[in-house]
């Protein structure tokens, strides 16, 4: 039976918009549709045994998780030296991992890392993640969607003379050029030798999942935020594997 550990990691605070990782949205603490995705993979899941920890430095997301009636979450209180704008997450799942496999005696075959403001995730989303890391052993799995954009086609950057194609090439059509994703840092797996390496996510054998093209936004400002509550109800009413997320949830 393999062992996976779920990792939710946020700071206190945002810069771009004020308190994101505690905000309601559509009238639901946004941490809530991550535990909830985890929670029915859980027990649609009996086949692994399974930890969830939150990673924070905010006292405010530690009592809206701990409040939470869906899964037991461990908590991790993040140090300073992992607090600051310039440390990458995966130093901060590095952790998690270290600080877990010690406290729980268990040597994980797994860690998946659900962003918080990702809250339009579903099931199949974590289920499609871990049938292709545990099938094809890569170093990480991560979520994508189709770029709407091609830098061999129809994107440039700036030169001294005008613009140019960021990748020169001969396409004459979006078709013909190599096909694109964005990453949307919904998920990720990892393998737990490649988390303690020290490398960077895209450093190692990188395999990929896509998920719903318009689901995922970056949440940087509000406009953002409100943009995906727009996306969000649009889905809870015609997407049955959204609402379910939605409708499980429990605190």
């Amino acid at each position: 039976m393999k062992n996976i550990l779920f990792t939710i990691c946020g700071r206190a605070g945002s810069k771009g918009i004020k308190n994101k990782n505690i905000r309601n949205f559509c009238g639901v603490p946004l941490p809530y549709y991550t535990l909830s995705a985890i929670d029915l993979f859980i027990k649609h899941h009996p086949e692994y045994n399974y930890q969830l920890v939150l990673n924070t430095d905010s006292s405010e997301l530690i009592d809206l998780v701990n409040k939470n009636k869906m899964q037991p979450v461990s908590v991790i209180n993040r140090t300073p030296e992992l607090s600051g704008d310039f440390v990458g997450k995966v130093d901060v799942i590095r952790n998690c991992l270290e600080r877990m496999e010690t406290k729980c005696n268990i040597k994980f075959d797994a860690v998946v890392d659900c962003d918080i403001t990702s809250p339009l995730r579903t099931v199949k989303d974590i289920e499609n993640l871990l049938t292709v890391h545990f099938s094809k052993n890569p170093d990480v799995t991560t979520s994508v969607t189709p770029a709407r954009r091609n830098p061999y086609f129809n994107q440039v950057m700036k030169t001294e003379k005008g613009v140019k194609k960021v990748i020169s090439s001969n396409y004459t059509a979006r078709q013909q050029a190599p096909e694109i994703f964005d990453m949307n840092a919904s998920l990720y797996a990892y393998s737990p030798e490649f988390l303690f390496s020290g490398k960077g996510v895209l450093d190692g054998y990188c395999e990929i999942i896509e998920m719903y093209d318009t689901a995922v936004l970056d949440l940087d400002h509000e406009n953002d935020f409100e943009l995906m509550e727009v996306i969000a109800k649009y889905l809870y009413t015609q997407k049955d594997t959204f609402k379910e997320v939605l409708d499980n949830i429990k605190y």
